[in-house]
């Protein structure tokens, strides 16, 4: 089994990060599934969240969360030394903060966390696990 990608989304601005934040909204995320790899400057989620491209659907996506050109990385209300927990995405955000970005991801149960970056560029891939003996 291989890992295919099915769908890209690119937020580059407020207006297309409100559109991920919207599809990523009550996503479940392992706390062990976040990674900043501070040298590439990325950070990365990898998320089960509900498909809702499609309406009255109860199907699960997996999904991969990418922020690039994150400069720093802090957390809120975050127990770092329990990588089992289970936390809830509730909302993206977005702010100006002088000359950079802070993205702020909502969780549930008060749990947050900021991102700062020069340059907004965010991508949402979802992934598909498929069957790859036959290629």
């Amino acid at each position: 089994m291989t890992k295919k990608f099915l769908k890209k989304i690119i937020a580059q601005n407020q207006d297309d990060l409100r559109v991920i934040s919207a599809l990523c909204s009550e996503a479940k995320i392992k706390q062990s599934q976040i990674k900043f790899l501070k040298e590439n400057k990325i950070f990365l989620i990898s998320l089960e969240r509900k498909n809702k491209e499609k309406v009255n659907s109860a199907e699960k996506i997996n999904s991969i969360l990418k922020f690039e050109f994150i400069e720093n990385s802090k957390s809120k209300n975050i127990n770092q030394k329990n990588n089992g927990n289970v936390l809830e995405l509730l909302a993206i955000d977005l702010f100006k903060k002088d000359k950079n970005f802070e993205i702020v991801l909502l969780f549930s149960n008060n749990g947050i966390i900021t991102l700062e970056a020069e340059v907004i560029e965010i991508e949402l891939d979802n992934i598909e696990n498929i069957n790859d003996k036959n290629i």
